[in-house]
């Protein structure tokens, strides 16, 4: 998107451009779902064409980012600082570079999960993207907050949903935990190489929730402020 243009859209709403990226962020994360299933099936073909794709919204993801931090006036009149926005737009940023690792770790090594835990790995991946959809309903009630002035019912419905994502977050530790514990279980049975790369995939999944919920924490910090 030009300079132009994205002037426009700050005339318009100085929001919208955080949200425009939470929604390129978010394209990335849940393209890992195909690219698991086409790893699975050993389609490497196909894992490969979604790992562009994935590659494709972090690049227009890191675009938005880059002309955000230009463009964002430095007098900017309302109740969130220019400093949190940056800070919003920076821990959403860590999502997409996470998904994009992840996507070219495990094409590079033509890395499987074993089929013993495949099911409870897609759970758990599946999980971690719900933290993601979460942070993006809060960034996206951001509109709503600003017309009421942070105040009132808004700000409850926001608080309720920075609650329910500390609690996906959980749900993620619990299930890396299960997780980890199978793949000591069976490791003996694989290369071991793969299985000190799978480790560290379920350690970027995890990051995933990680990073949703620390944009929970920023809207926390700006609703009190």
């Amino acid at each position: 998107m030009p300079v132009n243009s994205i002037f426009g859209v700050f005339a318009k709403s100085p929001i919208k451009p955080i949200q425009m990226h939470i929604d390129k962020v978010a394209a990335c994360s849940e393209l890992l779902i195909p690219f698991f299933k086409a790893s699975h099936e050993q389609d490497w073909i196909k894992a490969e064409e979604v790992r562009k794709e994935i590659s494709k919204f972090e690049k227009q993801a890191d675009g938005l980012k880059r002309e955000l931090r230009l463009t964002l006036p430095k007098g900017l009149f309302m109740p969130i600082s220019r400093g949190d926005f940056i800070e919003l737009v920076n821990r959403q940023d860590k999502i997409a570079n996470t998904a994009k690792d992840i996507a070219g770790r495990v094409l590079g090594r033509q890395l499987q999960i074993p089929g013993e835990i495949a099911e409870d790995f897609i759970t758990y991946l599946q999980r971690c993207i719900d933290a993601v959809q979460q942070a993006r309903k809060a960034i996206n009630e951001l509109d709503e907050l600003l017309e009421t002035g942070f105040k009132g019912r808004e700000v409850d419905i926001v608080t309720k949903m920075i609650s329910e994502l500390a609690a996906i977050e959980d749900d993620t530790d619990s299930l890396q935990i299960k997780l980890r514990r199978q793949l000591l279980a069976i490791e003996q049975h694989h290369n071991p190489v793969d299985i000190m790369f799978l480790y560290q995939i379920l350690e970027w999944v995890g990051q995933l929730a990680d990073h949703s919920e620390l944009i929970g924490t920023q809207l926390e910090l700006i609703l009190v402020r």
